[in-house]
């Protein structure tokens, strides 16, 4: 583990002597990927350098009760490598969990998609719900937030809303909302204050590019047609709303919130680059027993993962049964609470199936 902590550090330095050569600095793209490559050891390294901290005290202390000279400095070295023999595994566990390989796609900008599931009007409102508490995250978060298609119901919320998210590690934090999302309170049309249920799903995706996945032209069909809104009131005058059909599956995707044609495609292609590239991945995962074991990573969408219950103000999460009673924290924005033992979880059943091959 000292080697490994020592090859960081290198690996820190060689970054540093790239990012100060000045033929880099007019190259953006790898400016921005050796930034962020940097970070991500940084943050190895901040536990790394406690380890190794720790690691050599251990050293020295068992080099001085080994050499039985002094015996006050025995006695304080005894004190010292029993306080660090408790800290030493804690640092390990730690290192190795933060060692473990990461999802190339936790970097990418995510895109997320609420759909109303059961409940009614009621599963509309709570769409809107959940869109606010994703908007109040991603502005803790710095991320830019950008609609990218919408259908809104007729008592507020969405039947559906679609938009990307745009920052530092946006996908790596997002991708464990996905799944359905239950709530349980009384709705504002209940007269008789019964509690209902209602559900609706979440797919959060990686946002991909032209190299992630190549779309060829002969496999897309384009329609074009005016945008309209609620009750088929007409939006603007011209064909603007674009719908692209993927032909060799038959996936569809609709975009119309732009006036612009143009931004509807380019919005529209997101989406179905995001939706081809998570069927590949999936495809992948289905084929590796080890991933279908770690329950979160899956981000299976047919699974019940979390409920917010209004009348106890609380949230479960099923996925590791947690249970929170600070519903009002986590719908104006606090996610992490949620989403850092959920990331912290798997990284554990990662680290123990890593173990076990």
């Amino acid at each position: 583990m000292l080697k490994l902590v020592e090859k960081l550090e290198e690996k820190i330095q060689s970054i540093d002597e790239k990012m100060s050569d000045p033929e880099l600095l007019s190259n953006q793209k790898m400016m921005i990927e050796l930034n962020r490559e940097r970070r991500h050891l940084e943050d190895i390294l901040q536990v790394g350098s406690e380890y190794k901290k720790v690691k050599l005290g251990i050293l020295e202390a068992e080099e001085i009760i080994s050499a039985g000279e002094d015996a006050d400095l025995i006695e304080m070295a005894k004190e010292e490598l029993n306080e660090y023999k408790h800290l030493i595994g804690d640092l390990e566990k730690e290192l190795k969990l933060k060692l473990l390989p990461r999802d190339p796609a936790d970097d990418k900008p995510a895109i997320v998609e609420l759909r109303a599931g059961t409940g009614g009007d009621e599963a509309g409102i709570f769409v809107g719900d959940i869109y606010k508490m994703f908007q109040r995250y991603a502005d803790t978060k710095g991320w830019k937030l950008e609609v990218i298609n919408s259908s809104p119901s007729t008592s507020g919320g969405f039947k559906e809303i679609i938009f990307s998210l745009a920052g530092d590690g946006a996908y790596g934090l997002m991708k464990y909302e996905s799944g359905v999302h239950r709530v349980q309170r009384v709705p504002a049309t209940e007269t008789q204050g019964r509690v209902h249920t209602s559900a609706i799903s979440v797919a959060v995706l990686p946002e991909v590019g032209d190299v992630d996945i190549e779309i060829a032209e002969k496999d897309l069909k384009v329609d074009v047609y005016r945008s309209s809104g609620p009750g088929g009131q007409s939006v603007n005058t011209t064909d603007s709303a674009v719908r692209l059909t993927y032909l060799p599956t038959g996936l569809v995707v609709i975009c119309q919130d732009e006036k612009s044609q143009i931004k509807n495609r380019a919005k529209a292609m997101k989406v179905l680059r995001a939706r081809l590239y998570d069927a590949k991945m999936r495809e992948q995962q289905e084929k590796l027993s080890a991933e279908r074991r770690t329950m979160i990573s899956s981000g299976d969408r047919s699974a019940k993962i979390r409920t917010y219950n209004y009348p106890q103000s609380r949230v479960t999460d099923h996925r590791i049964s947690l249970t929170l009673y600070r519903l009002d924290e986590i719908m104006n924005g606090d996610l992490d609470i949620l989403i850092l033992p959920l990331r912290q979880h798997e990284q554990e059943e990662k680290l123990k199936i890593q173990s076990e091959m």
